[in-house]
């Protein structure tokens, strides 16, 4: 068994469903389907297990939704991420939509180099 300590201090098992129920408040209105929720909810639940530990604070499952969020969907991913960061200003939101600009052009760019090259 895998056990979440809240910030209270409380412990309760972990939840795949706990992860999807929050996510799919952040994907309201976006075009991902139940199927990509429970995905990444298994992603998430592996990526936690990995560390090996009994227990594992609630921060850390949140860092862990942060990755999968932001390749399924950018919109979402900044939903999620301005409340788990408490996001306080425009700024904070500016620059993370800056950081996740930088991040889809990084993982684009080999695609469209491959595209350049097949072109010639």
């Amino acid at each position: 068994m895998l056990a979440v300590v809240k910030r209270s201090g409380v412990t309760e098992q972990f939840s795949r469903d706990k992860v999807v129920s929050g996510v799919r408040r952040a994907c309201q209105g976006r075009p991902v389907d139940d199927d990509a929720l429970q995905q990444l909810a298994q992603r998430v639940e592996e990526s936690i297990r990995s560390a090996g530990l009994a227990e594992i604070p609630s921060h850390e499952v949140g860092l862990a939704i942060l990755g999968p969020l932001r390749e399924l969907d950018g919109v979402a991913y900044l939903r999620f991420a301005s409340v788990y960061r408490s996001f306080s200003s425009v700024e904070d939101f500016e620059k993370e939509i800056a950081d996740l600009r930088e991040a889809m052009a990084g993982s684009a760019a080999p695609e469209e180099s491959d595209q350049r090259e097949d072109g010639d």
